[in-house]
């Protein structure tokens, strides 16, 4: 089985039109781009669109993975709670003649639009490259391998295989997680002494090799 592909927040938020269409809910990332070429025109959509981009796990039960559900005081019936409005999939309060229920697994629970996971907890790391001196800080996802992170960071060295990562005089294991690897997330620590975190970024530094290996 692949490795899930992680996301930070920040990269989900740039998905934001109509065009380019991600959510984030319950730990997972779907691309809605796909539902939004075929139900574009669809006022049920407009809650989805309006969404674009940001993390909407407040729009489902964490237990059962549907839509939140609420009991209206009047009705004494059970309704979907939709705070934007109902969207695409959602049943109508009410008995109604246009309704086609034939389409199959509602959108959140169809996983061909899951692209990855949503980080838990993303770091900001400094990459030095020793040979340049070139410094660049990139937020990563705390569950990424290193092998994962160098493949962020090729964008700005196409040789990033060509160089040794080292931490701390350390070599790293491209195969693990920085914690695995010891260099240690202590934003609780730094919040706790009220320090700069920016001031205490750890430092990943690149020692050069012969091999001049594009990414």
């Amino acid at each position: 089985m692949d490795r899930p592909r992680f996301f930070t927040p920040s990269e989900v938020a740039a998905h934001n039109t109509a065009a380019d269409l991600w959510v984030s809910f319950l730990g997972k990332v779907f691309d809605l781009s796909p539902l939004m070429d075929r139900h574009g025109g669809d006022v049920l959509m407009l809650p989805i669109m309006e969404a674009a981009g940001k993390d909407i796990s407040y729009w489902f039960d964490p237990e059962t993975k549907d839509i939140r559900t609420y009991v209206d005081l009047q009705t004494c019936c059970q309704r979907y709670y939709t705070p934007r409005g109902r969207f695409l999939h959602v049943p109508p309060a009410g008995p109604r003649s246009d309704w086609a229920s034939d389409f199959g697994e509602p959108w959140w629970k169809d996983q061909s639009y899951q692209v990855g996971l949503l980080s838990s907890k993303t770091r900001w790391i400094r990459i030095i490259n020793t040979l340049t001196s070139q410094e660049q800080r990139l937020e990563v996802c705390s569950e990424e391998t290193l092998e994962e992170i160098r493949q962020r960071y090729l964008r700005y060295n196409a040789h990033a295989h060509s160089y040794t990562w080292k931490h701390n005089g350390e070599v790293l294991d491209l195969n693990l997680t920085l914690e695995e690897n010891n260099v240690l997330d202590e934003d609780v620590e730094l919040e706790e002494l009220r320090l700069d975190r920016d001031m205490f970024t750890p430092a990943l530094l690149l020692y050069f090799s012969d091999d001049l290996t594009e990414g």
